[in-house]
């Protein structure tokens, strides 16, 4: 291997706060996905414009924060540009949905961006790309140096299948119900490179890695992994990915608090941060995408539990586990709407329940649509 620099990791304030959110764009008549995306990004306001960007799919529009350094402030960014994003969308006769795959858009009717990255990455993944017409949010919270990452990074994979029960919003796919929570997840595993990741030693030894993997022509940079979570190290952050998106926005922002939280215990508690077993991960993962909050979890630390308990439980624990952190960094009040989550369910959880009594996805749809702001 040749030589190389160590990449350079940018230092951001503790804790600070970006949220990376993909809503799906839908015909106000049909309600099926259409490919609006290029047209809203287009005709925003100046003030909107920076904070849209377009992906890989033309009915898919990504909203993202700017530098936030509480909760409110994310509160504050989110309901100002999504507003804003909404006043364009029904100027333009389509809307905004959130969630993490439309129950009965048929992928092979999906426009694809005009991106030249993503172009290049559709050509390489072919059906497998295509397929992937999912919607996620992702979360970045800084870190003050690279190595403090990389040790939150392997903790934190013990407890991001309990992240993604809490957001589990896609249970159907092309007019099937697929019998998971999250059909997401495992669309999602099926990219290269994508999912559950090793443990890793240190800075250094990620940097080395990166390196590798880019001289064997694996990877061109950093973004070309897609793990469940992974350092940015232009942003300064951890980037945690591995949720479904929520469908009301109090769920988004018990999300971006709990994970906040939790990324502020691990990186302060003098924890040991020994390998974590990779089976007992993707069983724990498999539970939360097949089960979501009724599945069973496992701790491969040792530290929730010694021993099986259901996901439900586990959430409720971690919830208090992180709610001194939460307090400190004033966010203890949006932990409650997680609580409320884990007592009444998710996104994936009320879909079906509105699919058994209406029999019609369109109404689903709408009637998931009415209660984002709920």
């Amino acid at each position: 291997m040749s030589q190389y620099e160590e990449m350079h990791f940018s230092p951001s304030i503790r804790y600070t706060l970006g949220v990376e959110i993909e809503f799906q764009t839908i015909d106000r008549v049909s309600w099926d996905l259409a490919p609006f995306a290029p047209t809203l990004i287009e005709n925003a306001p100046s003030l909107l414009k920076p904070r849209l960007s377009p992906e890989f799919i033309q009915s898919i529009l990504e909203i993202q924060t700017g530098i936030c350094f509480s909760l409110v402030d994310v509160e504050n960014d989110l309901m100002q540009t999504i507003s804003m994003a909404e006043e364009v969308a029904r100027d333009n006769d389509c809307m905004l949905f959130s969630a993490s795959l439309h129950p009965f858009a048929l992928h092979r009717e999906q426009l694809l961006t005009t991106n030249e990255r993503y172009l290049q990455i559709l050509e390489e993944l072919q059906i497998v790309g295509r397929r992937f017409i999912a919607q996620g949010i992702h979360v970045h919270v800084g870190m003050p140096d690279g190595d403090t990452a990389i040790r939150v990074c392997n903790r934190i994979q013990a407890y991001l299948p309990l992240l993604l029960t809490l957001s589990t919003s896609s249970p159907y796919s092309q007019g099937e119900d697929t019998g998971l929570m999250s059909y997401r997840t495992k669309l999602f595993e099926a990219l290269p490179l994508a999912g559950s990741y090793s443990h890793i030693e240190n800075w250094t030894a990620f940097t080395r890695e990166i390196h590798l993997l880019q001289e064997a022509g694996v990877i061109e940079s950093i973004r070309d992994l897609w793990w469940d979570a992974r350092p940015n190290p232009d942003f300064g952050t951890l980037e945690i990915r591995i949720c479904d998106l929520p469908f009301r926005f109090t769920d988004i922002l018990a999300l971006t608090a709990l994970i906040q939280a939790l990324v502020g215990f691990l990186a302060e508690e003098n924890l040991e941060c020994q390998p974590l077993n990779p089976y007992i991960i993707q069983a724990n993962k498999w539970q939360a995408a097949r089960h979501g909050l009724k599945g069973s979890y496992v701790d491969p630390s040792g530290y929730l539990s010694s021993g099986k308990i259901p996901c439900r439980e586990a959430v409720e624990r971690l919830l208090r586990i992180v709610s001194p952190m939460s307090v400190r960094l004033g966010s203890e009040k949006y932990l409650d709407f997680a609580e409320r989550i884990a007592k009444e369910g998710t996104g994936a959880d009320f879909m079906r329940k509105r699919f058994r009594e209406s029999g019609d996805f369109r109404s689903v749809i709408q009637s998931l649509h009415r209660e984002f702001w709920q």
